[in-house]
């Protein structure tokens, strides 16, 4: 059980109201995520506000690929099941590139040196070196994409902190980041 309240749409604070309506009506449902995240209004708007954005970020294969990785650094189970959802049915990621992902690795060699730079930044807390960001500019990365790496980086460990310490309630396909080899 969520450890926060997660209000359904007619009971959040009504500055979330029209948020919450517009993820609606462009998923269809509202994810336990954002409903949680309605608690503050906020902090609903600067999400969504900064998710916008960076869905003009890189290309959607990498972002799933980078999410995936910080949700298995950071043992986000929510996010580890939204993202391989998502990977799958959005990004159409094999599940063998997901397991990859989750190992902060991707088949893909370009993607593989960007899912590498954004463990790094996870498990060093920005602590990269310059031979890192010298092997995203190897293969083809400006300093625009090294930048929006870090922002997809930054945004997924938001979401994993957020629903690992409220305990949002999964309502996606489950995927526990201690069963690493059940990546699909």
């Amino acid at each position: 059980m969520s450890r926060l309240n997660t209000p359904e749409l007619d009971n959040a604070p009504q500055a979330s109201q029209p948020i919450l309506e517009a993820v609606r009506k462009q998923l269809g449902v509202v994810p336990n995520m954002f409903r949680l995240a309605a608690n503050s209004p906020a902090a609903l708007e600067g999400f969504t506000s900064n998710n916008g954005a960076l869905a003009k970020a890189l290309d959607v294969k990498t972002r799933e690929r980078i999410a995936l990785a910080v949700a298995q650094i950071n043992g986000c189970d929510y996010c580890l099941s939204a993202h391989t959802y998502l990977g799958l049915n959005l990004a159409k990621l094999t599940p063998e590139e997901i397991a990859l992902n989750r190992q902060g690795r991707s088949s893909d060699e370009r993607a593989d040196v960007a899912v590498q730079f954004a463990s790094k930044l996870v498990t060093q807390r920005g602590s990269v070196s310059d031979a890192d960001v010298e092997a995203l500019r190897e293969v083809g990365y400006v300093d625009k994409d090294i930048v929006e790496i870090i922002a997809v980086t930054a945004e997924n460990i938001f979401t994993n902190y957020l629903n690992i310490a409220g305990g949002t309630e999964l309502d996606f396909p489950a995927v526990r980041a201690n069963e690493l080899n059940q990546a699909a």
